[in-house]
């Protein structure tokens, strides 16, 4: 019984997407007036003019954030309509990214520019971010060096840009590879506490590697506004219910992590240059080829890599009430690919065209 279980771990989802002239499929510069026109909702300007970002309240069911996604997904799609735009959950636009993009009027955003140069002129890269509450800053950092092993699996579930200036990339997240330019980048190395994470932090701020600590883009950190470890991983995805699905299973292996941690399990730390192999393999090959086990680090099917994650967290989504919601996304990822191979399927079909009717189909 529902009342029986476990209250849930609290969780939010962070969401962005990309303004796409409904013509051309290049990006448009008009999230002023896109967001003029959403009184009431939560949209925000992110770091160029052709993106938005809205986020969910503080959740513990997942039904609550996919009510919230699908409804700013929806007014800001017929918004779009009217300026001329598509909105796209997208990790990269498919034609246009060579064109730097117009930085958004963000005084922060604005430094990052500044200093980061033509490293991020055409940084379009557009993504999904998990948070997941922890009880302290020490355990947080527990969690992150215990999810490492998972990680790539998280990766390949959510490929989503397969196509970049008008081509195939041959990666299913080509967007993983722009991330790495970043000083901060990759998988984060275990630190010893909290107190550990947040000097390393600061020296990279104190040195000027770094505008400021939200600029750290590991694959997982510390939240600096809420008592929550960030999975900064996924792409933007095409559907909002893939979202949350996602999202409830970063909630499992956290919640598995945390218990894990709270009990004094020892850890099996993997080498870290083997994390970035394995990240790098997953952004290429997403669900589509081999996977590294998490376990034994052989090379297996990428959904033998899925079902072990899943078991993995039998529990925690059994407790949560999310086991069946998680086996739905799981089967259908199994039948139809990830979605960087649905965005392959239609742009081979038809093109640039093709794939603004598919991201008009998932905001609708």
């Amino acid at each position: 019984m529902v009342s029986q279980r476990t209250p849930a771990r609290r969780f939010g989802v962070e969401e962005e997407y990309l303004l796409l002239d409904a013509e051309t499929g290049r990006p448009r510069d008009v999230v002023v007036p896109l967001i003029a026109a959403l009184p009431g909702l939560q949209a925000e300007l992110e770091y160029f003019e052709s993106q938005l970002e809205t986020a969910t309240p503080v959740c513990t069911r997942a039904a609550e954030a996919e009510e919230t996604l699908r409804t700013f997904r929806s007014a800001a799609s017929r918004a779009g309509a009217d300026l001329g735009v598509v909105l796209a959950g997208t990790g990269l636009p498919p034609v246009g990214s060579e064109v730097p993009g117009t930085v958004t009027s963000k005084p922060r955003y604005q430094a990052i520019s500044r200093a980061m140069g033509d490293l991020t002129a055409r940084y379009y890269s557009t993504g999904t971010h998990v948070h997941v509450e922890v009880p302290s800053r020490d355990i947080g950092v527990e969690v992150m060096a215990r999810m490492a092993r998972w990680s790539p699996v998280l990766v390949a579930l959510t490929a989503n840009s397969p196509i970049a200036r008008g081509e195939r990339t041959g990666f299913a997240s080509w967007r993983y590879l722009t991330t790495m330019q970043w000083p901060t980048a990759g998988y984060p190395p275990a630190f010893a506490d909290g107190d550990d994470y947040e000097a390393v932090v600061g020296e990279f701020v104190r040195s000027g590697i770094l505008v400021d600590t939200g600029v750290v883009n590991w694959s997982v950190r510390l939240s600096d506004h809420y008592p929550t470890v960030e999975l900064r991983t996924a792409d933007a995805q095409l559907d909002p219910g893939d979202t949350v699905a996602f999202a409830m299973i970063v909630r499992a292996l956290v919640s598995r992590c945390i218990a894990e941690a709270e009990r004094g399990d020892p850890r099996r730390d993997p080498h870290r240059d083997l994390v970035t192999g394995a990240h790098w393999q997953a952004a290429r090959n997403g669900l589509g080829s081999d996977l590294v086990h998490p376990f034994s680090g052989d090379p297996v099917p990428a959904h033998d890599a899925v079902s072990a994650l899943v078991e993995h967290v039998q529990h925690e989504l059994a407790t949560a009430g999310d086991l069946g919601l998680v086996a739905e996304y799981v089967a259908r990822r199994r039948s139809t690919g990830d979605p960087a191979a649905e965005q392959l399927r239609r742009f081979d079909a038809g093109g640039v065209p093709a794939l603004l009717d598919l991201y008009r189909a998932h905001s609708a």
